[in-house]
């Protein structure tokens, strides 16, 4: 069983929070807007970091991550791209990829919005972590944990945030 701490949109700003809140988490994935190496290198320094580069992420970013990345995690395969859409709504890229890879979960950020579907038509779940940093439209910040378990994806819990506060 493998515990993941999840977050999007970052926009160089990680919440103090964070490290407790994934500290018994085996990794941290983050679906892109980094925003910047400091941001990356914190989060790194908390738990082994899985990303993603988003469309704010400049080169310095894009020279570490992937646009997108497709891994094992237990049995699950997994899809992480920062721009993807949802169910129903895929980006052709995303779409492109999900038929190709035919992913079990599938995590996207950009939105700040956070979002968990059922996708039948791909059999997968989708997840969108919303965003954990202060800049945005959104009015509070999130982030995710959840356990991923043999072929099970459980346990998912938010964290809610204000979107002002301290960085780790």
């Amino acid at each position: 069983m493998k515990r993941i701490g999840l977050l999007s949109d970052t926009h160089g700003f990680v919440p103090e929070k964070a490290a407790d809140f994934f500290k018994d988490c085996d990794e941290i994935w983050h679906a892109g807007d980094i925003g910047n190496l400091d941001t990356a290198k914190n989060l790194a320094g908390l738990k082994p970091l899985k990303a993603v580069y988003g469309n704010i992420d400049g080169a310095d970013i894009r020279s570490f991550y992937p646009l997108y990345q497709d891994f094992m995690c237990e049995e699950v395969k997994v899809l992480m791209i920062h721009i993807g859409g949802y169910p129903g709504k895929y980006t052709r890229e995303a779409r492109e990829l999900i038929e190709e890879l035919k992913p079990g979960l599938f995590i996207t950020g950009h939105s700040h919005i956070l979002k968990v579907m059922n996708d039948s038509r791909y059999q997968l779940l989708h997840i969108n972590p919303g965003a954990a940093g202060k800049y945005g439209m959104h009015t509070v910040s999130t982030m995710m944990r959840f356990s991923i378990d043999g072929k099970d994806i459980r346990d998912l819990e938010i964290q809610e945030l204000p979107k002002s506060g301290r960085t780790i």
